[in-house]
C-alpha cells in the first residue's frame, strides 16, 4: 500500500503521486462448528472459491504486518513486543492470515534485521538471525497458532514502491529468481499458502497491451509459472494495475482487463486475483464526491474487480484496504465495503478474501488495528471487520483445558487455556470459550487461579479483575453472544512466565 512509511521516505514524490496512488500503507474471534476444521494442507481454487486439501472452502480474513520491505528488514513493532505476542494477539482477535510484505533486499547475502528489542527475554530466539531466518520463525509460529501466511513481494528494494516489477537495479531476472528462492524455501510448509507476485503495479504498467516491458499480465504469467515450477502447491496472487482502457483507479486495484486477458498459468486452480481499495485518508477519488455515495460503491467495485468473483471466474482477494476512520466519508466507505465483501454468517466461505491494512499503527495513511503503543486494539476499527472474520485454521499448538458449566440442555460453557509463548519474564496465553449447551450464550465469565505470582499485564477481547492469584475474565461487548456449538476467544499477556496451565471454569451468564 501507499502508506505513511513510504510517504516518510519520499514525501515530495508522494505528494505528487498521491491523487492517483493506491494506499500502502477485524471483532470477536469466530469459530463456527464444523465436522473438521477447514484449512488443512495446501489450497487450490475452484471457480470463485478457495478450497483446502480436503475440498472444504476456506476464507482468508487477515491483516498486513509490514516491515520486511523497509530498511528495518523485519516486521515492525519488535522494538516493543515479542513477535509471538503479536501473532497470539492476531489469533485471539479472530484473524486467520498474515500478509507479509518484503523487498528483495532481504534475500541479499548478509541481510540482517535491526530495531529488535531483546530486553527481558523478548524475541530471544531471534538473536543473531538473518532477516530470512526471522521470517522462518514468524512463519513457523504463525502455523503453530493456526494462521496462514501470504508472502508479498512489496518492493524491489527498501527505497520505495516501483510502478513495474523491475527497476534498473533489480532486473526481472532477480525478481523471478528471488520468488523461486522463497517458493523453494517453504516447499512442504503449508503455512505459506501463496505469493503475491508484486505490489501495486501502476502506470506505465498495462494489462494486455502486449509490450513485454510493461504488460503486467504477461509478467505475472512468467513469474507465476516460475514459482509453480519449483513449488506447484502455492497459490499465485496477481494484483491489478492502475489504468485500463483509459479508466484509472487505485494502484493495483484495476482488474478490468481480466475479462479479455485472463492470466494463464501452467498449473490449474492456483490463480487468485487481488485488488486494493482505500478511503479518502489515502487519496481522493471521484466516486467519493458522487451525490449517490456510498450507494454507488458496489457498482464501482463490480466494475474494477468484483465482477471476477460474481461471474465465477476466479477467487478475488482484497489484499489491502484501510483508513484512519476519521472522516465520516471513510466510515461510510468501510461500512459499505464490509457489506460488499459478504458477511461470513450469511455467505460462509463463498465470499471475497481479504487482509486489512494494517496491523501496524505506523502506517501514516491509515493507522492500524493496533494503536501507537503497539498493544492496545483500536476496537472501533477492528469492530467494523467483525462480520467478515472467518474460522481459524488447524495449527500445531496445544494447551491445557478445563471445564465448567456442564452440559447440553441449557446455557452452559467450557473454557480451555493455552500458553502460546513464554520467554521467562513474561508469557502470552489464549482462552477459548465454547458453548456446550443447546441455547445461545448471551454472556460468559471465565475464572482461574494461578499457583504462582503471575499477574495479568494486558488483556484483549475481554475485561478482567484479579484478586490475589485469581483472575475473572468477562466477555467484551462484541463476543458475549455465542451460538450453541460455537466458540470465541480472548487473549492476554502476563508476568512472570513459567506458571504452567491452571484449571479454568466457565459460567454462562
Amino acid at each position: 500500500m501507499f502508506h505513511s512509511l513510504r510517504s516518510a521516505l519520499c514525501a515530495a514524490a508522494a505528494a505528487l503521486l498521491l491523487p492517483l496512488a493506491g494506499a500502502h500503507t477485524a471483532h470477536a474471534a469466530t469459530t463456527p462448528a464444523a465436522a473438521a476444521a477447514p484449512g488443512a494442507g495446501y489450497w487450490h481454487t475452484s471457480g470463485r472459491q478457495i478450497l483446502d486439501a480436503a475440498g472444504q472452502p476456506v476464507r482468508i480474513a487477515g491483516v498486513n504486518w509490514f516491515g520486511f520491505e523497509t530498511s528495518n528488514q523485519v516486521v515492525h513493532g519488535l522494538w516493543s513486543r515479542d513477535y509471538r505476542s503479536m501473532i497470539d494477539q492476531m489469533r485471539s482477535l479472530g484473524y486467520n492470515t498474515i500478509r507479509l510484505p518484503y523487498s528483495d533486499d532481504i534475500l541479499k547475502p548478509g541481510a540482517v534485521p535491526n530495531s529488535i528489542d531483546f530486553s527481558g527475554g523478548k524475541n530471544a530466539d531471534l538473536q543473531g538471525l538473518t532477516s530470512l531466518q526471522v521470517l522462518d520463525k514468524i512463519v513457523a509460529y504463525a502455523g503453530q497458532d493456526g494462521l496462514k501466511v501470504i508472502l508479498d513481494r512489496h518492493r524491489p528494494d527498501a527505497g520505495g514502491q516501483s510502478a513495474l516489477w523491475y527497476t534498473s537495479s533489480v532486473p526481472e531476472s532477480t525478481w523471478m529468481a528471488d520468488l523461486k528462492t522463497l517458493a523453494t524455501r517453504y516447499l512442504g510448509q503449508d503455512t505459506v499458502i501463496g505469493i503475491d507476485l508484486h505490489n501495486e503495479p501502476h502506470d506505465p504498467a498495462c494489462w494486455g497491451c502486449g509490450d513485454t516491458s510493461v504488460d503486467w499480465r504477461l509478467a505475472a504469467e512468467r513469474a507465476g509459472n516460475a514459482v509453480l515450477s519449483v513449488n506447484p502447491n502455492l497459490l499465485i496472487f496477481v494484483e491489478g494495475v492502475q489504468s485500463y482502457n483509459g479508466v484509472s483507479g487505485w494502484w493495483g486495484g484495476n482488474l478490468m482487463g481480466v475479462a479479455q486477458y485472463p492470466v494463464r498459468l501452467n498449473v490449474a486452480n492456483r490463480l487468485v486475483y487481488s485488488a486494493h481499495d482505500y478511503a479518502t485518508s489515502v487519496a481522493q477519488q471521484s466516486w467519493f464526491s458522487d451525490p449517490s455515495f456510498p450507494a454507488n460503491m458496489p457498482g464501482i467495485w463490480d466494475t474494477y474487480w468484483g465482477y471476477i468473483f460474481k461471474q465465477n471466474i476466479a477467487p478475488v482477494w482484497l489484499g489491502e484496504f484501510g483508513t484512519t476512520l476519521q472522516p465520516t466519508v471513510d466510515q461510510k466507505w468501510l461500512s459499505a465495503l464490509v457489506s460488499y465483501l459478504r458477511p461470513t454468517s450469511t455467505y460462509g466461505a463463498d465470499s471475497f478474501q481479504w487482509t486489512f491494512w494494517s496491523w501496524n499503527p505506523d502506517s501514516g495513511d491509515t493507522g492500524g488495528i493496533l494503536k501507537d503503543d503497539w498493544v492496545t486494539v483500536d476496537t472501533v476499527k477492528d469492530g467494523y471487520l467483525t462480520s467478515i472474520k472467518a474460522p481459524l485454521f488447524p495449527g500445531s499448538g496445544g494447551g491445557g483445558s478445563g471445564g465448567g458449566g456442564g452440559g447440553g440442555t441449557a446455557a452452559s460453557c467450557s473454557a480451555s487455556y493455552a500458553v502460546s509463548s513464554d520467554w521467562g519474564s513474561g508469557f502470552n496465553a489464549d482462552v477459548t470459550v465454547t458453548n456446550t449447551g443447546s441455547t445461545a450464550l448471551t454472556s460468559w465469565k471465565v475464572t482461574w487461579t494461578w499457583s504462582g505470582a503471575q499477574k495479568v499485564t494486558n488483556m484483549w477481547n475481554a475485561s478482567y479483575t484479579q484478586s490475589g492469584a485469581t483472575v475473572t475474565a468477562v466477555n467484551a461487548a462484541q463476543n458475549g453472544t455465542v451460538p450453541a456449538g460455537s466458540s470465541v476467544s480472548f487473549g492476554f499477556g502476563g508476568a512472570p512466565g513459567g506458571g504452567g496451565v491452571p484449571s479454568v471454569s466457565c459460567t454462562a451468564r
